[in-house]
């Protein structure tokens, strides 16, 4: 099944997309709840129609409001090339990648929805997108086993992570990670599918499926999500470590290889080449077996400057 939100009658409603039709549904079921529901009971809920749309005519709106967005980075492609950026063209990637499949949280807020303008992050100079595919959780766990996380998962999504990397950049100099460079905008749709759709494309605990991100009609790369180091099933064990997963988390599978400027810029030794995002370029993510998402990058909101830091006054008192 593919469920998706849509604007009708200027509320967000929860329909079922089939046949190029929207199938606009009761205003009390959610995607949370078509997402849980399994079998008959999912089969009763989609049936409880109250209008249909041309899926052309139809206004998608991100498919779901996240109560939490983990994002993993499980390409090593991408991070092979990412780290480049740094100067060394044979820079391999760090150790430590190997270990675990680490995450960061990005803003919940920020979500944009297919066809949506996206605005630049004030001040970049280097925005860029990211190609990923996000599972949505749909019922609550914690200390969750790689085995039993398949049953958490309610279905899938594309991600657009979108990145201001020059910000980015100076964050990750400090101990507290990423966050401007993030947090401006987070991008899901068109819909979400079901895994039962996704089974023909199964390949051992991986979805085979073609990933391709354009700028502007020109393809900058694919890859396949297959290639993933850790299986979302690992993600999910690994975000209920010691910790609570709920209903309505995103975990995002970090950008797949080719799928962001970054890469290609470490790569071609070059901040310019291919050159960051600005006004007026279109970035169409698609994915195979999901569907297509597309967005067109506007210009930023007023920057808000702040001073640099007022050096200490006062020194540290002992004891106290």
């Amino acid at each position: 099944m593919r469920i998706a939100r849509v604007e009708h009658d200027n509320r967000p409603r929860t329909a079922v997309v089939a046949d190029d039709r929207a199938r606009v549904l009761s205003e009390d079921v959610t995607v949370l709840d078509l997402l849980a529901a399994e079998g008959d009971d999912r089969a009763r809920l989609a049936d409880r129609v109250e209008a249909e749309v041309d899926l052309s005519a139809a206004r998608l709106l991100a498919p779901i409001v996240p109560a939490t967005i983990r994002d993993f980075s499980v390409f090593e492609q991408h991070i092979e090339g990412a780290v480049r950026t740094g100067g060394d063209p044979d820079a391999p990637v760090p150790p430590v990648w190997y270990e675990m499949p680490f995450c960061y949280f990005s803003n919940p807020h920020a979500i944009t929805g297919p066809d949506e303008d996206i605005k630049m992050a004030p001040g970049t100079r280097a925005q860029d997108l990211e190609l990923e595919v996000a599972a949505i959780i749909t019922r609550a766990g914690r200390n969750v086993r790689p085995e039993d996380a398949g049953a958490y998962i309610g279905g899938y999504t594309i991600f657009n992570d979108w990145s201001a990397r020059d910000i980015g950049g100076k964050e990750v100099q400090t101990p507290f990670g990423q966050c401007k460079g993030k947090d401006f905008a987070n991008t899901l749709g068109p819909w979400i599918v079901t895994p039962d759709e996704l089974e023909p494309h199964r390949d051992g605990d991986r979805y085979d499926l073609d990933m391709r991100a354009t700028i502007n009609g020109v393809e900058l790369g694919s890859d396949t999500l297959a290639n993933m180091a850790w299986s979302f099933e690992q993600m999910v064990a690994y975000a209920a470590r010691g910790a609570w997963i709920g209903a309505g988390d995103v975990l995002g599978s970090g950008t797949c290889g080719g799928g962001c400027l970054l890469e290609h810029w470490g790569r071609n030794g070059s901040f310019a080449d291919p050159p960051p995002l600005g006004p007026g370029d279109e970035v169409v993510l698609t994915v195979e077996g999901i569907g297509t998402l597309r967005n067109r990058v506007v210009a930023a909101d007023p920057s808000v400057e702040l001073p640099p830091a007022r050096p200490g006054r006062l020194r540290a008192r002992a004891g106290r």
